[in-house]
């Protein structure tokens, strides 16, 4: 292949830009036939998904480009981190991955990225916009620049995010293209009845299915009765990057790039249609709960991290009520959205219900939970898709109502009449 290379470019891989950039090039530089293309282009914005603490060799790594003098050239998020620095100890954290981990985190605001440490940047003041060049780690990220708010970002690995940030150059390729942005297949939902629709326990089963349906391609949904929230759009998001591979989904009359199905083909007639009913729908939701009977150790809540909004829908319904003794309650968040969260008084009856919040990590990446939780309960596709792998637990899906229902009684408990239409 030969690779087309600007100015710019020669200049970074020659080091006049200084070792850290060159080293950021070079790696890119080796990624480009990879990614099938021959030249770079330019990102406004990146959100870093290397943040996660992984073992001493990313600890290092970032650290390596802090101490070579790495800057950022466009604004850059960062994704959680792998503790949560000032609350670690309230939970099984060992104090060496706590160390390191926050090693990790000074290394990556050294280079000048942005404090967030969210995996929900989009819930933040520096969002992108429609059209916008991002380079985007983390799936639910990606899934939801792409398909929600119309930006532009491919499925930018760890390592290589931080890399495109240094540099402001990614390869041209894929979803920052038109043309790699067209849909794939058609799923068509229905007879799916509109109250189900309206709940949110529907959208991260939808999420997951459509992972499950086109694991590597861009689905367009047809066939919503409603407009969902921003907050249901985030859990298609991350049901759909989980159980597949789902960067872009286009929900026609709903996301910025499907007005109407045929824009979402860009024209084109569907390559394939796949009718979505409630058989397909019920078997999704049984796919996300592993475990059987009616125990439950512990609720978690907030993958992708919890928003405001979510702590609005939490507040009312935990007020005045406890959870069981045997039953821990955690809470995922940002610090900002805490923070907020606090000032607006949402956090006291939370609290007061015997929850725990924690900031800037997340249980997925962070060796945080005591062993003895064996059944962890969640009303999130993305928990239940990744604990019974990374954390060895089995898994109860509901909607929140359910999981707060569940904390009362110290046993699961769900409503499941909705699934049964």
């Amino acid at each position: 292949m030969d690779i087309q290379l600007t100015e710019f470019d020669k200049a970074l891989l020659a080091g006049e830009e200084g070792p850290a950039s060159q080293m950021a090039m070079r790696i890119l530089h080796r990624m480009l036939p990879v990614f099938g293309v021959d030249r770079f282009m330019d990102v406004e914005a990146a959100h870093i998904d290397s943040t996660v603490y992984m073992g001493v060799a990313t600890m290092e790594y970032a650290e390596r480009l802090a101490e070579l003098g790495a800057k950022v050239r466009v604004p850059a998020t960062l994704n959680v981190s792998g503790v949560d620095e000032h609350g670690w100890q309230e939970w099984e954290v060992p104090e060496e991955v706590a160390a390191n981990a926050t090693r990790q985190m000074r290394a990556y605001e050294a280079m000048g990225c942005i404090p967030t440490w969210t995996c929900a940047p989009y819930q933040t003041e520096h969002a992108p916009s429609f059209g916008q060049q991002i380079a985007a780690g983390e799936s639910n990220v990606i899934g939801y620049y792409n398909s929600v708010i119309g930006a532009r970002t491919e499925r930018y690995p760890d390592l290589l995010d931080i890399c495109a940030a240094i540099t402001g150059r990614v390869p041209a390729a894929g979803l920052h293209l038109d043309e790699g942005r067209k849909g794939t297949v058609l799923l068509r939902l229905t007879d799916v009845p509109t109250a189900l629709q309206e709940d949110d326990a529907f959208y991260p089963v939808l999420g997951h299915l459509i992972g499950r349906m086109a694991p590597d391609g861009i689905p367009v949904i047809e066939g919503m009765n409603v407009h969902p929230s921003n907050d249901q759009l985030k859990a298609v998001c991350a049901g759909g990057a989980s159980s597949g591979a789902i960067a872009l989904f286009h929900m026609v009359g709903v996301t910025p790039e499907a007005p109407t199905t045929r824009a979402a083909f860009q024209g084109m007639e569907p390559p394939r249609i796949v009718e979505v009913g409630m058989d397909e729908l019920r078997a999704s939701y049984r796919d996300l709960s592993t475990a059987q009977g009616e125990h439950v150790d512990m609720i978690v809540l907030g993958s992708p991290h919890f928003s405001i909004d979510e702590f609005k829908a939490l507040a009312p319904l935990v007020k005045g009520r406890q959870k069981a003794e045997g039953v821990d309650f955690l809470v995922t968040c940002s610090r900002t959205v805490r923070m907020i969260a606090d000032h607006v008084g949402l956090l006291e009856p939370i609290e007061a219900f015997g929850a725990k919040i924690t900031v800037d990590t997340c249980p997925l990446t962070s060796p945080m939970l005591p062993e003895r939780i064996s059944h962890l309960m969640t009303n999130s596709a993305k928990y239940a898709y990744y604990s019974p792998g990374l954390l060895g637990v089995d898994v109860i899906y509901g909607r929140l109502t359910d999981c707060v229902e569940s904390a009362v009684q110290g046993r699961v408990v769900r409503e499941e009449g909705q699934w049964n239409v």
